[in-house]
């Protein structure tokens, strides 16, 4: 199994990166509820009040709006793929700096370098091509997009049933005071839905600002090796921690992400990987028209 620099975004689905991100940041964030209505003002005014419940219930619509608020943003990656030997030493690494821009109403990923050098004719040709489909995808294309993002974000509506959740303190992180909860698989949780067969095998902590509910920081581990698929295994002790930086507005994005995760594929070979990205430059991204004819 390959494992470039798509493996891994924010915002759409991709395969086993993304999936080892979705489930073990899930575990450490906190049930899902909708918002009470009230006020932002008056949330804060009665936040030394809230139980754990509340806190991650609020923290999941301020996530909610987040990501909704970020699909229509620009960045910069910075990319990080290291492969490990046995000991856990670096065997190989790449590094890709990517620039993200917003076609069509998707995100689209610009290989800006490779390992310190500008993209080959051969990476800026499939860049190229990549861009120009992206450009003239069809209405029904465009939907069926849209679509498969949501479903990878349902997972939300699925954290009231499979996790427990606890308020075990609070912490000042990047200068905002935030509440510490840990999140850990609930006894007899019937699985259901894309991710649930996952939910028992995960566990976490998050981190949520007490002015307006972002999530600060998570940190999340499989505690029980998972199967994806037919292809490959996710080995128990796989770990990410995600930071979060404001923009204002309450609108939360990553700030840094470490992945570190063992896997084998297809029984037989083991894939040991270390993964840091980190993101800067964020700003509002222009989406031109594009002709949707062949």
């Amino acid at each position: 199994m390959a494992f470039d620099r798509r493996d891994y975004d924010m915002n759409s689905g991709i395969p086993f990166i993304k999936k080892v991100f979705l489930v073990m940041l899930v575990a450490s964030t906190a049930l899902f509820a909708q918002s009470d209505g009230s006020s932002p003002d008056k949330r804060e005014n009665d936040a030394s009040a809230l139980d754990a419940r509340q806190i991650v219930s609020l923290s999941i619509a301020a996530t909610e709006r987040s990501w909704q608020a970020r699909d229509h943003y620009a960045y910069m990656e910075r990319n990080e793929d290291r492969r490990l030997d046995s000991l856990g030493q670096v065997k190989s690494e790449t590094v890709d700096v990517t620039r993200t821009i917003l076609v069509n109403g998707a995100h689209f990923e610009q290989l800006m370098q490779h390992n310190g050098q500008l993209p080959s004719a051969k990476e800026q040709k499939k860049s190229d091509e990549d861009l120009d489909k992206l450009k003239h995808l069809t209405p029904t294309e465009q939907t069926a997009r849209l679509r498969k993002d949501q479903e990878n974000r349902s997972f939300l509506r699925d954290l009231l049933d499979a996790f427990d959740f606890h308020l075990i303190g609070e912490e000042v992180v990047g200068g905002r005071p935030g509440y510490v909860l840990q999140a850990t698989p609930h006894p007899g949780y019937r699985e259901h839905g894309k991710y649930g067969k996952m939910f028992s095998k995960v566990e976490g902590k998050l981190w949520v600002d007490k002015q307006d509910f972002g999530w600060i920081k998570v940190d999340g581990q499989v505690t029980q090796s998972f199967s994806m698929g037919f292809v490959a295994r996710v080995q128990g002790g796989s770990h990410i921690i995600l930071e979060q930086t404001c923009l204002g507005d309450a609108i939360w994005v990553p700030k840094r992400l470490e992945v570190r995760a063992s896997a084998r594929i297809l029984f037989l070979k083991s894939l040991d990987i270390a993964r840091i990205l980190t993101y800067s430059d964020y700003h509002p991204a222009v989406d031109g028209p594009y002709s949707v004819s062949r």
